[in-house]
């Protein structure tokens, strides 16, 4: 039934050309940022020779954005639906929904090997303004939304904008261990696999902790 439901809403999959754009952009806007990054750049590095592939493609620079991020999170799908698998939502854990939201990127490595769209992630929660839970711009794939739902089931006594926030925060947490370890800023004093145990362990105690606006009230 899930694997039906998700086949009748996969978009489109992008073209040779607009994928190569979108994995040229992704490595670029992580290295330069959204907002610095050249389109022409971007266009030569997917090798297309217009410098203006990127506006005849995608139109603007903010929907190359927005197709990143999608791109991306419909590559995901396949393996949040795997994690979640067949077991009805009430006998699904918060520690198996943390990992179902965030361990898939873990095979989102571009061509040098890096996590430039854990990077590139970072930038777009930093600059996308939604404040509604859930809310980040796109509409999600299935078994993200599932998973978020049932997340933001264990975070009933707050605010939408205070599971959000929260929310947003453990994926600052998560991301910024796939950029230090991109970047050897670690060293090898740690392997990745503990570093993302421990960072999932921090995530559920964060996002399990009683909200202040309780004892405010």
């Amino acid at each position: 039934m899930i694997n039906a439901a998700i086949a009748q809403t996969i978009p489109t999959p992008p073209g040779e050309a607009k994928r190569a754009l979108i994995h040229a952009a992704e490595t670029i806007f992580a290295r330069d940022g959204i907002e610095g990054a050249s389109l022409r750049e971007i266009a030569a590095a997917a090798g297309q020779r217009n410098h203006h592939a990127v506006q005849y493609h995608f139109g603007t620079r903010e929907a190359l954005v927005q197709a990143v991020f999608s791109y991306r999170m419909w590559q995901m799908e396949a393996g949040r639906v795997v994690m979640l698998g067949d077991r009805p939502d009430e006998a699904i854990d918060l520690r198996t929904l943390i990992g179902t939201v965030f361990l898939p990127q873990i095979e989102l490595i571009d061509a040098h090997g890096d996590y430039a769209y854990a990077a590139f992630l970072s930038q777009y929660l930093m600059r996308h303004e939604g404040r509604g839970y859930g809310n980040f711009g796109e509409d999600l794939p299935p078994a993200l939304a599932r998973t978020l739902m049932l997340l933001r089931a264990h975070m009933p006594a707050m605010p939408d904008t205070a599971a959000q926030r929260r929310l947003i925060t453990a994926c600052f947490m998560f991301l910024n261990i796939l950029v230090i370890h991109s970047r050897g800023m670690m060293g090898q004093s740690e392997k990745l696999e503990l570093m993302l145990d421990d960072t999932i362990g921090q995530i559920e105690a964060a996002l399990a902790a009683p909200y202040a606006g309780d004892a405010a009230g």
